[in-house]
């Protein structure tokens, strides 16, 4: 059987730059690339072209919090983005937030099952905990992540139990705004590349990378409008 194709031209993209800010000074803001990024993206894939346009000036945006980033991240495993938006909100409201970003000791006060009071599945609410005690024990070089190649970042996440390498590719999309992610083990990202290149055939990971290969250096831009595509609500953690 011959090999399915999608139907996205993949020319040989420039180096990809870095973020230019740091996540501390990243606050609600969005990455200097984005811009150029859906130049890039709108004059080489129908698709982005297509995408781009429709959502504005929306953008994403990063909250310079890691703790909470992450924190969101774990709620949102599996789940969809209104359901985890709806958990978020009980979750923190729970921990004694008022403004939604959370402290490591305020988790910490809870038993797993007093956090499932607010949705969460056991694991979930062991794994929120697990996360607390890395962040409130200095186990985690967060000091260090602005010098460190994507790789290294998630193998260093993955080690907190609850973290795997979606959980840490939402992190880089997310916190560090890196331009070129593409987390293939996303369901949402499969589902819309099946939709938006493939007329709604399901497609492999294999043939989501293929897709992929076409929008880098910005994959991270790429996916959170193909994550657009499927819910009007904008993705964040």
């Amino acid at each position: 059987m011959p090999k399915r194709q999608a139907t996205t031209p993949k020319p040989v993209p420039p180096e990809a730059p870095q973020p230019d800010l740091r996540p501390q000074d990243a606050l609600l803001a969005a990455p200097a690339y984005w811009d150029d990024a859906c130049r890039h993206l709108a004059r080489r894939d129908r698709v982005m072209k297509r995408l781009i346009p429709r959502y504005g000036d929306a953008r994403l945006q990063s909250r310079g919090d890691a703790f909470t980033t992450l924190a969101r991240s774990i709620v949102g495993q599996q789940i969809s983005v209104k359901a985890a938006q709806s958990v978020w909100e009980r979750f923190t409201q729970l921990a004694g937030s008022v403004d939604g970003a959370l402290a490591p000791v305020q988790v910490l006060a809870h038993t797993p099952q007093s956090l499932r009071e607010a949705g969460l599945s056991l694991r979930k609410a062991e794994y929120l905990l697990d996360l607390s005690r890395h962040f409130e024990g200095g186990s985690v070089h967060v000091g260090q992540w602005a010098q460190m190649d994507d790789e290294a970042i998630i193998e260093e996440l993955v080690a907190i139990r609850g973290i795997g390498r979606w959980t840490a590719e939402m992190f880089l999309i997310f916190h560090l705004m890196r331009p070129n992610v593409l987390p293939l083990d996303d369901v949402g990202l499969l589902r819309g590349v099946s939709l938006n290149y493939f007329s709604g055939e399901p497609v492999s990971r294999a043939e989501a990378r293929e897709v992929g290969e076409a929008w880098a250096p910005f994959r991270s831009v790429a996916t959170w409008y193909i994550w657009r595509s499927l819910d009007p609500l904008p993705v964040e953690y």
